[in-house]
This record gives C-alpha cells, sequence and structure tokens, in this order.
C-alpha cells in the first residue's frame, strides 16, 4: 500500500488537508476499515488495482477506524468497510459493504476527468456556437479514442437528439451498459428520445391546440400535443394532457397517457415539486 503516492493513511490531524482540500484538486476515496474486518481486506486488492489503473486521477484515503476511533465517530461510520467519494471538499458518493470491481467503477467514473472529457467539453462548445455537425465529429472522435467513457456516448446521444437524428439516439442508447443506461441521464435522453418520437411530423402547437378544444375526445391529437409541450419546455401543460387522457381515454394506446406523465416525471426528478403534486393527482385518476 505505501508504494504508491496514490493511497494515504489519514488521521484526525490530516484529514482536513489529506481528504478535503485534496478533494479539491481529484477526487478522494475514503476508505473507512479495520484490521478485524475480514471484507475490508477482501476489498482492498480491488481498490488497490483501480488506484494503480488510474494513476493519479483519484487518491485513495485510508482511515483505520481501530485507531482513529474518534474520526469515525465524528463521521457517524456504523458498519465496515464503509466508503465515501469527496469531491470539491464534500460527499458526493457513500457505498457501504465490500463492492465488485465493477461497482466501484460505477461509483468513481463520473468524476474523474479523462483525456476524451476534453474532448466532449470542447464539443458541446462548439455546440454552443451553433455548429452541432462540427461537435458531433469530435464527440465521435472522442468516443472513438476512449469507448469506455460513456459521459462522451451520452453527450453525443443528447446533441443526436437535438439534431432530429432519432434512430442514432436509439442505437447510442441500447449500446451502454446496463449501469449506465439505467442512470438519471439515460433515462432522461430516453424519455425525450420516446416523445420526439410522438411528436415528429405533427402539426403546430397553435393548431394541436385549437384542435382539442373543437374535439376533446381526439387522444391522438392531445398526445402529440403533450409531446409537443415537453420538447418546448412546457412540462405542466403537457402533464394536464396526458393527466386528461388517463382520466378519459385510459386505454388510449395502451395506456399512453399514464406511461408518458411517468416520463416527465423523469425529466423533472422525483423532489420536484410539482412530480409530487401530480403524483397524487395520478392516484387519484387511478382510484
Amino acid at each position: 500500500m505505501n508504494n504508491t503516492p496514490y493511497i494515504h493513511t489519514v488521521t484526525r490531524d490530516t484529514f482536513q488537508k489529506q481528504v478535503i482540500e485534496a478533494s479539491h484538486t481529484v477526487p478522494v476515496l475514503v476508505d473507512f476499515w479495520a484490521d478485524w474486518c475480514g471484507p475490508c481486506h477482501m476489498q482492498m486488492p480491488v481498490l488497490v488495482k483501480l488506484v494503480g489503473e488510474h494513476a493519479g486521477k483519484f487518491l485513495l484515503a485510508k482511515v483505520n477506524t481501530d485507531t482513529e476511533r474518534r474520526l469515525a465517530q465524528e463521521h457517524g461510520i456504523r458498519s465496515l468497510p464503509t466508503m465515501r467519494l469527496y469531491k470539491d471538499g464534500r460527499v458526493v458518493e457513500e457505498i457501504l459493504g465490500a463492492q465488485t470491481e465493477s461497482t466501484l467503477r460505477t461509483l468513481l467514473d463520473p468524476y474523474i476527468v479523462r483525456a476524451s472529457d476534453k474532448l466532449r467539453l470542447a464539443a458541446l462548445d462548439v455546440h454552443r456556437q451553433g455548429r452541432t455537425d462540427e461537435a458531433l465529429a469530435i464527440l465521435r472522435e472522442a468516443q472513438a479514442a476512449d469507448p469506455e467513457n460513456y459521459r462522451v456516448q451520452l453527450a453525443r446521444a443528447g446533441l443526436s437528439l437535438e439534431a432530429g437524428r432519432l434512430a442514432e439516439v436509439e442505437s447510442l442508447l441500447d449500446a451502454l451498459p446496463r449501469e449506465t443506461r439505467e442512470g438519471a441521464e439515460a433515462r432522461r435522453l430516453r424519455a425525450l428520445l420516446d416523445f420526439s418520437r410522438v411528436a415528429q411530423d405533427a402539426a403546430p402547437i397553435a393548431e394541436l391546440e385549437q384542435r382539442v378544444r373543437k374535439q376533446p375526445g381526439d387522444s391522438p391529437a392531445r398526445y402529440r400535443l403533450a409531446a409537443c409541450y415537453v420538447l418546448s419546455g412546457r412540462l405542466q401543460a403537457a402533464m394536464d394532457e396526458l393527466l386528461y387522457l388517463i382520466q378519459n381515454d385510459r386505454s388510449f394506446n395502451d395506456d399512453a397517457g399514464r406511461k408518458g406523465l411517468l416520463a416527465v416525471f423523469e425529466l423533472l426528478g422525483d423532489e420536484d415539486e410539482l412530480v409530487k403534486t401530480y403524483r397524487r393527482k395520478l392516484f387519484t385518476a387511478m382510484h
């Protein structure tokens, strides 16, 4: 463990410098362990392997809770091993118990800067200047150079979605590993992809609004209107249209109103106040 400059034994006196301050430069993974803890010893070879592979892109701080009981108590450590990832002076991830290599990679990956991330950020900047085709070319280059940086693949999917390349978006999302595919960003893009397909070739919003006013039972028009609202950022208006479908035409397109409303919840996140309000409305509508 002492043969690498990227692994440190941390005490209460050095925690501020070696963890809090250091995490403003690179992520610091703090491993709370004890000599009597069998799973802690099983975990260590995996951690050493990851530290060696990343060569300074994250640091490992080891806290022996037998000798640093006060530090462990101050941090509320109740089970071993406990691992906490610090970035910019704060805990961004916590994981309890011994973990597989793939789980630890998934934990660390979003916080470790790679060379391909610089290309990704450059591509997004080019996109903001209105040169989306050029930005996508940069992302393709970055993905070819570093196929395991799934942030690049997600960025490429996002720009492809904005460019209307829906088949390409689906292919990129389907190619992601399961852990990334089930992450918040991939779910958000999948929801937007679904709404983009519904809104594809739809009439203008004003025309769809007029149509549902004249014919409230025109569920296809109402569903397309909801999708157009989503894509234009009018999420509450979209939820109102989808809720109307749930209340008045539940069987439409295999319960499309409920599925669409759940997709909007994905876009907003569970903690959003609108989501909490419309979850209650959904419950009432269904019961």
